[in-house]
This record gives structure tokens, sequence and C-alpha cells, in this order.
């Protein structure tokens, strides 16, 4: 590894730019040339090296003439290839999308541009976001950086794989059900998905309109506070954007704590849960413990309805916004849609074209939530189905809002098993389902949460501990998770992994 890149970390990056120690070219250009050494990981699905190396070349020109270059100046930072960039390929993992190329870009772009940041390609994902593992991509799956063999969570895995391997040292991602948080414990990462409403979603690529938050992967806590601070704030052009002032997280994020109240769900300590990943967690409740934390049992009795209910309202919203990619204005057109099967020669030839082009251009795990949204949403099931979930959901966000009565934060793993092998669960949909049993309801109940590496199994795969507060109390999550950051070294650790 380039000594540039090693350890490096987002402000430690920006020391070294502001006392002139590196350019910001020289700084892409060798994260550049990692991503050609470690191309085997299959972490970006696309990288304009050119473009790149151009903008990083406009920032030292600008630096250099005493020109502000803003809180990110010159630093890369990778974007999940579900973030519309201008002029870039933006597939969402998906043949659908293949040849997309947006004409504008998504307000968390525009942000980091303002900032200074370099986009730094766009990394791979779960076929439009759908999925736990990083393997349902058009573009093939990616590798985990800390054993190649396993998978590095999704359906953000390429975000959390580029900061884990150092082929980025911050990237974005989107969190739906976990997608943040879990394949930020599959890869010993920071990862925080931020509350509802506190992030605009406008050029984001909807999968579950009202799930979606768009959030950093960082190595420490002091990164994603500067990440967080840069794409926050209200946005016209996203009515679910909230107008509420967005805090200084990185001033305040060492401001120890007064008193510390940490809840621990008891239904995030069950079966299923894998003994390594529980005394992992355990151990890190005692830290908080030790660090003067008062330990509170809280309990989140309609939690073991989050999967289901989850599994009924993000297919629903799925079902309507994939609705227009029919091969007509948008989306992968088929050649041939000529009858296939008995009947359909009785069809007009612009349907059977809608079909065999929603046929080729989604994976079978977009066909299957596709399918079951719209049953869900179907004349005389609607009301069985998606309106009974709507309730629960409620339910859901009812038991948190009476812990939060009692406690700061609440800590639990992040996921119940460590990362697993490629291909180890694809013909056993409920297990991967169950990867997010511990982070849907956040996404459902619209509070942030966050996961940061506490611990790794005996064969060297990191675990990472969850912690949820209320809503638009991100100052507070940060500031909690600090006080285990400072009292451990997890954060510190990188795999190692050769070129």
């Amino acid at each position: 590894m380039n000594d540039l890149l090693k350890d490096a970390t987002v402000t430690s990056l920006l020391a070294k730019l502001e006392a002139r120690e590196v350019s910001s070219e020289e700084l892409v250009r060798a994260y550049v040339d990692r991503a050609g050494a470690l191309g085997r990981l299959n972490v970006y699905a696309h990288l304009d090296a050119d473009r790149a190396l151009e903008r990083a070349r406009a920032i030292d020109a600008d630096r250099a003439a005493g020109r502000p270059v803003g809180p990110l100046g010159g630093v890369p930072v990778a974007i999940k290839d579900v973030l519309c960039v201008e002029g870039e390929p933006t597939t969402c993992g998906s043949r659908m999308l293949r040849d997309f190329r947006p004409p504008y870009d998504a307000t968390a772009i525009v942000k980091l541009r303002e900032a200074g940041a370099v986009l730094f390609g766009k990394t791979n994902m779960d076929e439009f976001a759908m999925g736990s593992s990083t393997e349902s991509s058009f573009h093939g799956p990616t590798l985990n950086p800390w054993d190649e063999t396993r998978i590095p969570g999704g359906s953000s895995g390429g975000s959390a794989a580029a900061v884990a391997a150092d082929l980025a040292p911050a990237s974005l991602g989107t969190d739906t059900g976990g997608s943040i948080r879990q394949p930020a414990s599959f890869c010993g990462v920071v990862g925080l998905k931020p509350t509802y409403g506190r992030v605009s979603r406008y050029g984001l690529i909807a999968f579950a309109s009202s799930l979606d938050q768009i959030g950093p992967f960082t190595h420490d806590l002091a990164d994603a506070a500067l990440l967080l601070k840069v794409i926050s704030g209200r946005d016209e052009r996203d009515a679910t954007s909230v107008d509420r002032p967005v805090p200084d997280y990185s001033a305040s994020l060492d401001r120890k704590p007064e008193s510390l109240r940490i809840g621990v769900a008891r239904e995030f300590f069950t079966e299923g849960l894998d003994p390594e990943v529980e005394s992992a967690v355990r151990e890190a409740i005692r830290v908080y413990e030790k660090a003067g934390a008062r330990i509170k049992e809280v309990s989140l009795p309609h939690s073991g309805y989050g999967i289901p209910v989850y599994y009924i309202v993000a297919p629903a919203e799925c079902s309507s916004n994939l609705a227009r990619y029919d091969g007509t204005i948008f989306g992968h057109r088929a050649e041939d849609w000529s009858p296939r099967y008995p009947g359909e020669e009785d069809l007009h030839p612009l349907v059977r074209m809608m079909m065999a082009s929603r046929a080729e251009g989604f994976g079978a795990e977009v066909k299957r939530r596709i399918m079951l949204g719209t049953f869900a949403l179907s004349a005389g099931y609607a009301d069985q189905y998606y309106n009974q979930a709507l309730k629960v959901r409620r339910l859901i966000r009812d038991d948190f809002d009476a812990a939060f009565q009692d406690v700061d934060v609440i800590v639990g793993p992040t996921s119940p098993t460590p990362a697993f092998e490629l291909g180890g669960r694809s013909d056993d949909l409920l297990s991967m389902y169950l990867s997010d049993i511990y982070t849907v309801t956040a996404n459902l109940a619209g509070i942030p949460g966050l996961s940061v590496p506490c611990g790794q199994t005996k064969t060297g795969l990191p675990i990472g501990l969850q912690l949820l507060a209320p809503a638009f109390a991100e100052e507070s999550l940060l500031r909690a998770a600090r006080v285990f950051e400072r009292e451990t070294d997890w954060h510190l650790r990188r795999p190692a992994i050769g070129s």
C-alpha cells in the first residue's frame, strides 16, 4: 500500500492537504492506483480516473491561490451507484439502467461538490438496493476485504468495502432496511443512517420512498460527523426533507455527555444471535458501564414484527417506484418481443415489449419484490396486508418513543451474524432477509442508527455494535458512540489485504 494511504482518514488527509504535504492530485492518483491493484474486490462499478484527477487539480489550484476549497477540499469520496451524478453511469447495479447517465446531480452530490470533495467512483451495490450481500448486482458480487470468500453486506456493500480496503477514505451509501449499518458491521467500518428527512433524497433513485435515507461510511466518528454535516439540510426539491437546523456535529463530538443512559433491548438478544457476536456486544456494554454510563434493559415489544412489516411496506413502494422502467421512456428495451408463451400473440405489441423489457432488465430479487408488492397492494388484499402493516409500523415507532423516555440511546448487535460466505444464503431467502432483523425497525420508525466496530470473531471477521437514538438526535448519537470509540481501538483495525 502507498504510505500516503496507510491508516488514512478524512481528517488526517485534510491536515496533510492543508499543510501542503500532499496535493489532491497526488492523493487521487494513489487511490486510482490502489483501485487498479485491488480490482478483484469488484468495489467500483464505474471509476472515471481522468475526471477525478481533473477535479483534484482544480482544487489544488484554488488552494494554491488562496481561494476557499471547502471543508472536504481535495478529499476523495466514493458514491453508491444509486445516486445521480451528472454525466456518469448510474446503473443501480441493474441491467435495466446500464446505459443511464443522469443529466443532473443529486442534492447530496451537489453538497459534496460545494464542500470541495473529489467524487471518486460509483460503488457496486445490490440491484436497486434490494439485498443484504451485494451479490445481486448486474456487475457481479463485491468481495469482503477481510475475507475474500465472504460477502461485504448489502445493499451498500461496495461503499463499505471501499472504505474498509482503503480504496476511498469515505463513501456515501443508502439505508432502506439496514443497507448502511449491516455492511458497515461486516466490513469493520462506521456506517450512519440519519433520521428520515435529515438528508435530501433528491437524485436518489428510489427503492422505497418512505424508508430510503442517504448516509456516510467512514473509518471513525470524526469523519462521520464531518460528512453528515456536509450532506444534511432542507432541500426545496425534496418535500420529505425537514427544515431543522443542522448542528455542528464535529464541534460537539468530543464533549462527553454529562450523563449517559444506555438502553439494552431484550428483543435484540434472542434465538439466532451468533454467540461470538453476542459476546462482543455484551463486552461493549460493559465498556459503557465502566465509562460511567447507566445501563437499563428496555423492551421493543413489536420489533419481532419488523421483518414481515418491512417486506410488505418496502416491496409495495418498490412496485410503484419501479413501474416506470418498462422500456418505453425509462430503462432497458428488449430487442425481441415476439410472443414467447401461449396467449401472448393476442397482446398488443407495446404490452409484449414492456413484458420482455422488464423480464430482461430486472434480476430475480427485484422481480420477486415487485410481485410481492403488487400483490400486497392489489384489490381485495391491501386492507389485509399493506394497511395492516402500516398500523404495526406505527406501533414500532411508539415502542421507540416509549423506550427513549428512559434512555438516551439503545444499543445491540447490528447483525445477528458476522459476514457469511459468498453464495451461502442464495438458496435460503429467509436467512438472507433475517440479516437485517435488528436494523429494519429504525427505518420503519424513521430514527437514526449507527454501526461502529466493536470486536472480531476468532477467525478475524468484524462485528458491529448498533446504536439507535430519537429522531433528529444524531448529535447525541455520535457523542454516545464516541464514548465507546475513545475506550477501544476496534475502529483503528484494518484488513491485511495485499495488492
